[in-house]
């Protein structure tokens, strides 16, 4: 049987970043501008969201050769390249150069002239499109200038025909977002808006969390992934590390 599916897939939010810290800063003062002096593509990671990194990287290493990641797929946004190096050279990953891939599909969902504000800064700039958003729920609205959740599920059923063709059989570690976290899951679980919006509303996805898939070949003609563990932090606990779920800056608009 064709297996089209890797042997394992580690999905991973970046760890705490500086634009979380400024999130929460705003919200406590209630702000209408998150105050960050990058544009979200270069936001950094914060010292936490180092140490968040570091510990999962641990928790890779711990595990037999193999049985860690052989290919390592990230977002091009800087706090999650850099979660990307770092659970690399703690989690001693042996990995071919040509398989630590930066691919612009698992980006953050882009959040148009919504960008930056808070909650209270959408309702004072932009009631319209907040009662928009209100109107169509946030799986299908599109800021202008933006994307809805709909848009970053097609550029991730692209990513994940890559995956499938590229890396069937391997090991495959992504370091991305946690709009993008939520949205494989609809894909890679066949989920539905309800559904995908129930889990969401569960709680935020932790940063530097692994949601992990295995592959049982009994599912389907031939075989698919199944879910094994969401939002799992453990492997930050036992180092001692404080464990986060800030949204990102653009939590008001997500």
């Amino acid at each position: 049987m064709y297996q089209r599916w890797p042997e394992r897939l580690w999905v991973v939010r970046h760890g705490e970043s500086a634009g979380n810290v400024a999130r929460n800063a705003a919200q406590a003062r209630g702000l209408a501008m998150i105050d960050i002096p990058h544009r979200d593509a270069d936001v950094p990671l914060s010292p936490l969201g180092e140490r968040q990194s570091a510990a999962l990287g641990h928790w890779f290493a711990a595990a037999p050769e193999e049985k860690r990641p052989n290919a390592v797929l990230t977002s091009p946004y800087l706090r999650a390249r850099q979660t990307a190096a770092l659970l690399r050279a703690a989690g001693n990953l042996s990995l071919d150069p040509l398989e630590f891939i930066v691919d612009e599909r698992l980006r953050e969902k882009e959040f148009g002239i919504l960008d930056r504000l808070t909650t209270a800064g959408i309702l004072a700039r932009f009631p319209e499109q907040a009662e928009a958003r209100r109107l169509l729920g946030k799986f299908y609205h599109r800021p202008p200038g933006g994307e809805s959740w709909c848009d970053v599920i097609l550029r991730l059923r692209s990513a994940l025909d890559t995956i499938s063709l590229h890396h069937d059989g391997c090991r495959v570690l992504i370091v991305s977002h946690q709009v993008v976290v939520l949205c494989l899951r609809y894909l890679l679980e066949g989920l539905d808006e309800a559904r995908l919006l129930a889990i969401d509303a569960e709680a935020d996805v932790a940063n530097c969390s692994v949601t992990e898939y295995r592959f049982d070949p009994g599912l389907g003609r031939h075989g698919a992934l199944r879910l094994h563990c969401y939002n799992f932090v453990a492997p930050l606990e036992r180092e001692g590390t404080p464990v986060t779920a800030t949204p990102d800056a653009n939590v008001a608009a997500r």
